[in-house]
């Protein structure tokens, strides 16, 4: 069905926040749905992501044949935010962003939290309620959520896990009341439900959110009203306006110093693949950037710098361990004085074995005088500063697995990190020659990645 409310108006986009009363209210499957049912519509969607997450964006662009951008005003400058998404958006006709747990949850009170985003880049909110154990009493919460905020407009509410067509109505009835526009709702369907985000995005893995995205895009066909939430959606703000055709950082290459870098590789595959967006960016401006495969390539492509980041090794430990000639390749770049960073994955990938779940003990390439396990698994998360001598660079920790020394070898940390709140934390930046390594998912959209390797 073409989607005739967009062709209306040729000059404003349709542009909005999917946020959530609640954490695990849907925000997610609901994304997945709506840039998969717009896509169809032909529609040429650009999707965000707010926050460091690096899961969400990669379903995204699996559901929108977009790559996602990551939207972060803890990790970047908010004109830097505001920047990436006109550039982003500015090629697209309809631009959605997921937020990230509560609508209003920031890393201090409602700072950097969607409601926050949403204000800064003059898009309305489409909230997301679960209404599992509910009915007419979401009245009080969509009204609060309305008048909360007056500069956070909210467009319209999708509820999900609603049971049938009378608790749909009771909900709609408080949307009426409420006086926020009721846009439909998601049924309970064990056939829509998001698969474990822990699973590592194997080609099997794809292939089932594939279909995941369409049976989402089907209910949402039937039960909400997608013209109505465009109509509402069609936006003309000063934002999208703008004169300015790039922001301080678009394109621009960053200052290698005495470092001659001249090409740079990015590993890429099932095990590798939490990167920023723009991070990539970053780095193609200031070298051509070739990617290669931990898993299956046999040697390092030709570079002056390599970049491991995160991802699922875990998930892939026989067949990296398998790969001696990949883990000779990278071994002797280092050896040889070779520039690389590598964040979290990429950093268990350096140490000289991973401990798997199953308890097995696997060879990597042994760069790094640690071992990483699985075992004892505990999360690690929160937001990270890097002070590295002068140079100070913020990130993102999450992971469950942990790091030991090795008896009778020493490597210590080479910066100080600290949380959100100021706090040291016992995350650790390792370097040994030009190989920088730690866990934290660092971003340089406005910084100089290279400052890391300067003495």
């Amino acid at each position: 069905m073409e989607n005739s409310i967009y062709h209306h108006s040729n000059h404003n986009k349709i542009q909005f926040l999917i946020g959530a009363a609640t954490s695990n209210s849907g925000k997610t499957t609901l994304t997945i749905g709506l840039l998969r049912a717009l896509k169809r519509r032909g529609l040429q969607v650009q999707p965000f992501k707010c926050g460091p997450d690096y899961i969400d964006p990669q379903y995204h662009s699996m559901a929108s044949g977009n790559t996602s951008v990551n939207l972060d005003t803890w990790m970047a400058s908010r004109n830097h935010v505001k920047e990436l998404f006109r550039y982003y958006s500015k090629e697209a006709e309809v631009s959605v962003v997921e937020g990230v747990m509560g609508l209003f949850d920031g890393f201090h009170k409602s700072e950097g939290s969607s409601a926050d985003i949403a204000r800064l880049l003059q898009i309305p909110v489409i909230l997301v309620v679960n209404a599992r154990s509910t009915a007419y009493s979401v009245a009080p919460v969509i009204y609060g959520f309305k008048h909360f905020d007056p500069s956070v407009r909210i467009g319209g509410v999708i509820f999900n896990q609603v049971g049938s067509e009378n608790h749909a109505r009771f909900l709609e009835e408080a949307c009426q009341d409420a006086g926020v526009t009721y846009l439909g709702y998601l049924p309970r369907m064990k056939e829509i439900e998001l698969p474990s985000r822990h699973l590592g995005l194997t080609l099997d893995a794809l292939d089932n959110l594939n279909g995941f995205a369409d049976r989402i895009a089907d209910a949402l066909e039937e039960y909400v009203n997608l013209d109505l939430l465009m109509e509402e959606c069609n936006t003309d703000n000063d934002l999208q306006n703008s004169e300015k055709e790039n922001s301080d950082y678009i394109g621009i290459p960053m200052d290698t110093g005495n470092i001659q870098v001249r090409k740079i590789a990015v590993a890429h595959d099932e095990a590798f693949n939490f990167a920023y967006r723009y991070n990539l960016e970053r780095l193609a401006a200031t070298a051509p950037v070739s990617y290669f495969s931990p898993m299956k390539d046999g040697e390092l492509p030709e570079a002056d710098f390599v970049y491991l980041p995160g991802g699922y090794p875990e998930f892939f430990l026989q067949e990296l361990s398998q790969n001696r000639k990949m883990m000779e390749s990278i071994r002797a770049y280092v050896e040889k004085g070779g520039y690389l960073l590598a964040e979290c994955g990429g950093m268990m990938y350096l140490c000289r074995q991973i401990t798997g779940m199953d308890g097995t003990a696997y060879p990597m390439t042994d760069v790094l005088p640690l071992k990483a396990t699985m075992k004892n698994m505990k999360l690690h998360l929160g937001y990270r500063t890097l002070e590295c001598r002068e140079h100070v660079f913020k990130g993102h920790e999450f992971h469950y697995s942990s790091t030991e020394h090795i008896e009778g070898e020493v490597l210590k940390s080479t910066g100080m990190q600290t949380d959100a709140r100021g706090n040291v934390v016992s995350t650790e930046l390792y370097r040994y020659k030009n190989a920088i390594a730690g866990y934290t998912h660092l971003y340089w959209g406005e910084h100089n990645i290279f400052n890391l390797f300067k003495e």
